[in-house]
């Protein structure tokens, strides 16, 4: 290609035959559209803030105790796995070892048994409360033993939570949320009614 124009000068002096082009001084570039999104991306629902401080939510069935002096209330939902029994606070998940009262137990597992989260538990609530007792739900953990424990804090306070054995430890609480299935939580409360560990429900 020439580097002349029919003008006799360079091209890219020639203020006629450089025009429009990318040799023109005087353009300016065309901008491209930004593209919304990645391919295949939801935007977030206006006035919901994603990432690592965004709301959570129960996106399936849940029964719930509470709410509590402290804000808090207590969950036993139906997640991918099995059942997850957790608290929450201001809509965000807790990361502690679910406390929930005596008399609001009943009628969680009656209403998670309503919503086919479990089987209604056969449990027996009479009796004198066996305070610091539990009844546990074993299984494993990876390669180590594990247990679902429902224990009685005091007059009012049930803990429901999982506890792992640790070699040249001993038992040791796990202060986080509990995802185990049914069968594991209908196997503590059973173990733990026949304790003695949920006797003196108010309701009785």
């Amino acid at each position: 290609m020439s580097l002349f124009c029919r003008h006799n000068r360079f091209v890219a002096e020639c203020p006629i035959c450089s025009k429009g082009t990318v040799l023109d001084p005087n353009r300016e570039p065309k901008r491209r559209p930004r593209p919304s999104g990645r391919p295949g991306s939801r935007s977030s629902p206006k006035g919901r803030v994603q990432g690592a401080g965004a709301t959570r939510v129960s996106s399936g069935p849940f029964a719930a105790a509470g709410p509590y002096d402290d804000g808090r209330e207590v969950r036993l939902e139906k997640v991918p796995g099995g059942l997850r029994l957790a608290a929450w606070h201001a809509g965000q998940l807790v990361k502690d070892a679910p406390v929930v009262a005596l008399e609001d137990l009943r009628g969680m597992l009656g209403s998670a048994a309503d919503q086919g989260l479990l089987a209604e538990p056969e449990l027996d609530w009479r009796g004198e409360p066996a305070v610091g007792g539990h009844g546990a739900s074993p299984g494993r953990s990876g390669e180590l033993r594990d247990e679902l424990r429902v224990e009685r804090l005091d007059d009012e306070r049930l803990r429901i939570a999982r506890w792992i054995m640790r070699p040249n430890r001993g038992w040791e609480l796990q202060q986080t949320p509990v995802l185990l299935p049914a069968e594991r939580f209908l196997g503590a409360l059973e173990a733990a009614a026949a304790n003695g560990v949920l006797a003196g429900d108010p309701v009785e």
